[in-house]
């Protein structure tokens, strides 16, 4: 974020220049009410529109479940390390493989449960986006597969939210949070300050096979379902790297044309989405590269309503053919909720917000979470605790049943923009 004020002056005036024409917004559509999915629900694009296979319009409005699958030390209960790879890291080294993952397991299995899904759907939003990183499926960043009990890649966690999001009929957009190689410099790619995804060396060829093998085999898993919204194919890309607004662009559409054409040689059919993030110079056009069935993305984490309404209308300006994703947000200084969503469903964007649940510091003042706790939680001490304190404290008092209220984020800001 630290570049994204010059970026956007930048960017808008760009837009400034290439146009100053008015543009028509179609008006909302409401969360849907049945319950589990079939095939009639599968979404497609449909010119600036996001529709089911009824030609009926969807407007996506949801949450992250960060914090879950990758994590952060700011939205988690853990301390003494910097980073998601540190974490994992520390686990093994102290416990060993097998005992290590069975804490991170512990804790994402009692993270997000059957209860919160009903709550998400009780509140009236449609969809989820599930951040995930690579290490979720592989061991290392060496390509060793984690296997399940029957010597199968263990997809486990992903059929568990998709399928269980169908019977609530809640959409889900598969997130690569974390690449293999990491795609940017930012700790929420699960490594701080290693971002190799792109290096023209041996070793980024290898990432670039790996993330591709994995894309491959979600995709190849997942073909036809109605459930699953869209392929998010990575989060934030050049995020917090010290280059160019064209350099990004450079790096972004190269690694993107790749993944996008992994995914079409095994899924020709779902909706695949890119980020642009800060701004949309950071990406290029789909038509320019063939990219077809897309939903373009963006995130907002400004200060200002006046820069909020500026950043959403020229993007919408500037990618007029294609539909718009606030694929995250928060309200900064002086932009504000009411404005926020009223903007964005005035201007046909789908959006998630960023996030569902959290047990780390400072959340509760802050509105960043819809569930979390004013008492805060115990934080894991990954380099100090005993394996016992630690699934301890990743027991069942994270379960939001048990140690969350309600923050009153979504009864005084969200609830009325749904």
């Amino acid at each position: 974020m630290k570049t994204a004020k010059r970026l956007l002056s930048v960017f808008i005036a760009f837009i400034m220049v290439l146009s100053v024409c008015p543009v028509i917004y179609a008006g909302d559509a409401q969360p849907k009410e049945s319950a589990a999915f079939t095939d009639d629900d599968f979404l497609t694009a449909k010119g600036r529109d996001i529709v089911n296979k009824k030609g009926e319009k969807v407007v996506l409005k949801g949450v992250n479940l960060g914090a879950w699958l990758i994590w952060e030390d700011w939205i988690n209960n853990y301390e003494e390390v910097s980073d998601c790879f540190e974490a994992y890291e520390t686990l093994v080294e102290r416990f060993g493989e097998e005992k290590a993952y069975a804490l991170i397991h512990k804790y994402e299995d009692n993270f997000i449960t059957e209860y919160d899904l009903d709550n998400i759907k009780s509140l009236g939003f449609n969809c989820v986006r599930v951040p995930f990183w690579f290490r979720n499926f592989y061991y290392d960043d060496g390509g060793r597969k984690i296997l399940d009990e029957n010597g199968e890649w263990d997809f486990s966690r992903l059929d568990w939210i998709v399928d269980e999001c169908s019977e609530r009929g809640i959409y889900v957009v598969l997130d690569m949070h974390g690449a293999v190689g990491y795609q940017s410099d930012a700790p929420h790619s699960g490594k701080t300050k290693s971002v190799g995804l792109y290096d023209k060396t041996e070793q980024g060829e290898q990432y670039r096979k790996w993330t591709n093998e994995l894309w491959t085999a979600i995709a190849t898993r997942f073909k036809g379902n109605p459930a699953v919204a869209m392929y998010d194919l990575l989060n934030e890309p050049m995020c917090d790297c010290d280059c160019t607004e064209i350099r990004r662009r450079i790096n972004n559409e190269y690694i993107y044309d790749i993944l996008y054409k992994t995914v079409r040689a095994v899924d020709e059919d779902h909706l695949i989405t890119v980020e642009c993030i800060w701004t949309p110079l950071a990406v290029p056009h789909a038509f320019t590269k063939g990219w077809k069935n897309m939903v373009y993305q963006v995130h907002f984490y400004q200060n200002s309503d006046f820069i909020f309404n500026l950043f959403v209308y020229l993007t919408r300006i500037y990618f007029a053919d294609v539909p718009m994703l606030m694929g995250e947000f928060y309200p900064l200084g002086t932009t504000t909720w009411a404005n926020c969503l009223k903007t964005l469903n005035n201007c046909n964007f789908s959006w998630l917000l960023w996030t569902y649940k959290a047990t780390g510091h400072l959340m509760w003042e802050s509105d960043w979470c819809i569930e979390g706790s004013k008492d805060g939680f115990e934080r894991a001490k990954l380099k100090t605790d005993s394996y016992e304190e630690i699934a301890r404290k990743w027991g069942e008092d994270i379960r939001t049943e048990n140690g969350f209220q309600d923050s009153g984020h979504y009864s005084r800001d969200v609830k009325d923009f749904i």
